[in-house]
C-alpha cells in the first residue's frame, strides 16, 4: 500500500478465509443505507473476506452456485470506492471460484504462486493453463518458501529445491516477480494481524515483498491498458 495509493483486497477463498487472521481485522463490516458491504480498512487497505461474515470454527460446506453468488456479491455489493489496483485472493487450483471470477469481470491479468518443488510446480502449469483458455494474461510468478536464510551465519539452504520459480516463469513466456523466503519472522507478523511489512519495515523479508509489489507495478505500467482500475 506504500507504493500505490488505493488497494482493495477481495478474498476469494471461501474454504480457507485467512486475510482477517493476517491482517488483525476480525469484526464484521458495517452495512450502507443501501445494504451494501463496507470494507474494513486495515494498515491501509481496503478488505473484504467470508471470513468477516462466519464464525472461525464454522465450515463452509458450498458447492458452486453459492460460490458464484459469493463471488458476485464481493463484487458488485461492496462499497469499494475509488482504487488503483483490486488484488483477488483465489483458492489453490483451477475449480468454480476462478471460472466464477473470470465470468464476472475482465482481470488485468494474474499472478502465479508457487513453492519451488516439482509436485507444486505441476498444479501452478494447470493453473496458468486455465488462464491462458480464459483469455487471462499472466504478469508474472512469485516463489513462496524460495529458500531458509540462517539466522546466525546468513547461509542460504533450499529446503524445497531451488530455481524452480525460474524455469516456470521461463516455461510460461513470463517474468519471476520475486523470491519469498521461509521465515520465522512471517509466521509470526501473519499470525500476530501485523504483516511484516508493517512490523520489521527495514528486514530482508519485508524487502523481498516490496520487491515483488514494485515488479508487479511495473508490469502493469508497462501493459497497454486505459483502465484506471487494474484487477488481479
Amino acid at each position: 500500500a506504500e507504493i500505490v495509493d488505493l488497494v482493495g483486497l477481495m478474498a476469494a477463498d471461501a474454504y480457507g478465509p485467512s486475510i482477517p487472521t493476517m491482517m488483525g481485522a476480525k469484526e464484521q463490516p458495517q452495512t450502507s443505507p443501501e445494504k451494501k458491504l463496507i470494507p474494513i480498512v486495515r494498515h491501509g487497505i481496503k478488505l473484504m473476506s467470508i471470513g468477516f461474515l462466519v464464525p472461525d470454527e464454522q465450515a463452509l460446506i458450498w458447492r458452486g452456485p453459492m460460490l458464484h453468488s459469493a463471488v458476485r456479491q464481493f463484487l458488485g455489493d461492496v462499497i469499494w470506492g475509488e482504487l488503483d489496483y483490486l488484488i483477488i485472493d483465489l483458492p489453490p487450483g483451477t475449480g468454480d471460484v476462478a471460472l466464477s471470477l473470470t465470468q464476472s469481470i475482465p482481470l488485468t491479468g494474474g499472478v502465479i504462486v508457487t513453492t519451488p518443488q516439482d509436485v507444486a510446480l505441476a498444479d501452478v502449469r494447470r493453473g496458468a493453463a486455465m488462464f491462458d483458455k480464459l483469455g487471462v494474461p499472466i504478469l508474472g510468478v512469485v516463489e513462496n518458501m524460495s529458500y531458509f536464510a540462517c539466522p546466525h551465519c546468513g547461509e542460504r539452504t533450499d529446503i524445497f529445491r531451488r530455481d524452480g520459480g525460474v524455469k516456470t516463469s521461463e516455461k510460461l513466456g513470463t517474468r519471476l516477480l520475486g523470491e519469498i523466503p521461509l521465515d520465522a519472522e512471517v509466521c509470526t507478523a501473519g499470525d500476530l494481524g501485523v504483516p511484516i511489512v508493517a512490523s520489521h519495515p527495514d528486514s530482508p523479508q519485508s524487502q523481498a515483498f516490496h520487491h515483488i509489489a514494485t515488479e508487479l507495478v511495473e508490469v502493469l505500467s508497462d501493459q497497454d491498458s486505459d483502465d484506471e482500475l487494474k484487477i488481479i
